[in-house]
This record gives C-alpha cells, structure tokens and sequence, in this order.
C-alpha cells in the first residue's frame, strides 16, 4: 500500500487530500482515475510525455484511467473554429501519439464525450442542471480558466455552461480520481464542494499535476499557438535542437528556468537519470541522478547553459524518436498528421 500510495501521489503538485488517496487504494481494488482532454491542436511534450509517465504511474498503482476526449468542451471552447468534425479528427491523432509515446494502454480507455452523453442523455444533463441549480453565475464563472479564458473576458453562454458540464463529468464518469492540471484545480474543487451540497461521503480525490512553462522568457505556460514557446510532440531533431537553443536558461538560476523544468519533470522521470556529455578541460562527462544533485550543479555554476541545453535536447530527441517514427510509418497516423497540421489553431 505505501508503494502504491508513494507512486500514486508522485505525479501530483498537489493532492487533496493524501489520507483520502490511501484510503481508497486500501479499499478499492480498481480505483478510476480521469483526466479530460480539449482536441485543439497538435500536442505539445507535457500533454504528451507527461501524461504519458502520470498514467503509468496510476496504471502501476492499479488503477483503471479514463481519459474523457473532450469533444464537445472543445466546439463550447471555439476550438478549431467549432468544427466538430475537426475536432474528432485531432482526437484521434492523440491517442495515436500516447500509443506512439510509449503509454500502457492495457488498463486505459478513451471515451468521446458527445457519444458517451449521447448514451445516457438523462444521467448527464440531470446531473449537470443539479450543479447548476447549486452554484451562483459569479462562482461558475471564477472557473473559467479551466479553459485558458479569465474572468473579465466577453464569455459566450456556450463557455457558462462548460465548467458545469466538467464538474457533471466527474460523477458521470464515477472518477474516484481526478488527474488534471494545476489549471483545472477550481473545477474539481467544485465537485467535492457539490458533494457537500448532496451530502455523499466520498468525495474525488484530485491529484493536481504541475503546468510546465513556455519556453521563452516570462512564459508560465506553453501556449499552442505559439511555435516557439513549446516542443511538439513529432517536432523533428532540428526543431528541438533550434527551440531549446533559443530557450532562455540563464546561468546560475533555476527558478522560472524553463530547461531546468524540463530536465526535473519530463528528462529524470523518464529515464531516471539526466547526462551530460562534454570534453575532459570543460568538467568532463557527467550523470545526475536527482533534481537536487542538477539544481545544486546549476546554481554553483560547474553546470553551463550550454551543456545543459545539450544534453535536454539529447535526452528529449530520445523520447520523441519513436513518435516520429510511427508518424511516418503508419499511413493512418501519417494522414492524422497531416490534416491536423493543415487546421487553423483558433483560441
């Protein structure tokens, strides 16, 4: 159990709250875990290598994820232009990068969300009205950054609607765990307060990961529509190497480094170590096993920029390979590719 609860809570920034996880991994045999996802583009490495070590880790822990393709959330959202069609089809490109990207399927599943309410229509919409009943306008709309808006953009009635819709899932999805970023932390906050309102006991667990940044300077999130500012999922070798060349990572700062972040939470979970190659008169070789051991390194100085830019873009070049490959290879992940990359990103 303390195995199981350690790796559980290792993907998690913050968990609310660990005696409510150990106790549902005492107790429950197949705990399910969620995360909803918006097909709005292409992937970028954190939704793609970090979802992908976050569900292994929960799989490991033994338990059954549900990933909720948000199809209908994106066309609320005005994602690729509201067009449904569109949207399913990036959908399905991103499942093809997490099977590509080494994700362990076996004990995951992938439900599209206008077929899945569309089955029970009479469970969902009940359940949506309820919350809806239950929250003030102002309280619904403090949840519209789950979406990337704020509170003072001119919201459509469409994007009201959506934060309820994300709080209904929970339950129609009877997700014991919620496994979402740090971004979505309000809504799933307003599910175990609606448990209040209806007086049921048990209340979803969220396991908050952390937002990776973007890749320039002042960047605290990476941003779809703008190339730079993150590494996609098939980006090629060049591509890496030019956008993690012209990353900011100044000398001896680890806070708001963007290759530091990198290196502590997409490099050492994946392969447990982080190397960096150089000749002998510059330090030489050198492996670190730990984000203190690097952070420590880094903010002394005996670590450079340069050679810790090198050695991320080795390391993420390394991952990313077998993505490439099955997007050249396979003719229907080829085709997926190329209709995504030809869409217009719409925010």
């Amino acid at each position: 159990l303390d195995e199981r609860f350690a790796l559980a809570r290792s993907v998690a920034e913050e968990c609310i709250n660990d005696d409510e996880l150990r106790a549902l991994l005492a107790k429950k045999p197949l705990p399910i875990a969620y995360d909803g996802f918006e097909p709005s583009g292409r992937m970028h490495i954190a939704q793609g290598v970090m979802k992908a070590i976050n569900v292994n880790k929960l799989t490991k822990a033994g338990c059954h994820f549900k990933f909720w393709v948000a199809d209908w959330f994106a066309q609320l959202n005005n994602k690729m232009g509201g067009d449904l069609k569109k949207i399913q089809t990036v959908g399905k490109y991103m499942v093809e990068v997490w099977k590509a990207v080494g994700m362990d399927l076996s004990k995951v599943e992938f439900l599209s969300s206008s077929e899945e309410i569309n089955k029970r229509p009479d469970e969902y919409w009940t359940l949506v009205m309820d919350i809806a009943r239950k929250n003030n306008l102002k309280r619904i709309v403090r949840c519209s950054q789950i979406m990337g808006r704020n509170e003072t953009d001119d919201l459509s009635a469409a994007q009201i609607f959506y934060p309820c819709m994300q709080c209904a899932d929970i339950f129609f999805l009877k997700a014991d765990i919620c496994q979402l970023g740090m971004d979505q932390r309000k809504v799933n906050m307003l599910a175990r307060e609606y448990c209040d309102d209806i007086k049921r006991k048990l209340k979803p667990i969220i396991l908050s990961h952390r937002m990776m940044p973007g890749l320039l300077e002042g960047q605290e999130k990476m941003s779809k529509s703008d190339p730079n500012s993150a590494i996609f999922m098939e980006d090629t070798e060049a591509e890496v190497n030019t956008k993690i060349k012209k990353a900011y990572c100044p000398p001896k700062v680890t806070t708001g480094n963007p290759c530091v972040e990198y290196v502590k939470y997409i490099v050492l979970p994946w392969f447990g170590y982080f190397e960096v190659r150089r000749p002998a008169d510059h330090g030489g070789d050198r492996r670190y096993g730990s984000a203190d051991e690097l952070v420590a390194d880094y903010e002394e100085g005996g670590l450079h920029p340069g050679d810790l830019k090198a050695g991320l873009s080795r390391h993420l070049n390394e991952i990313l390979q077998p993505v490439r490959d099955h997007f050249e290879n396979n003719a229907e992940a080829k085709e997926l590719l190329k209709k995504v990359k030809s869409y217009k990103i719409t925010k």
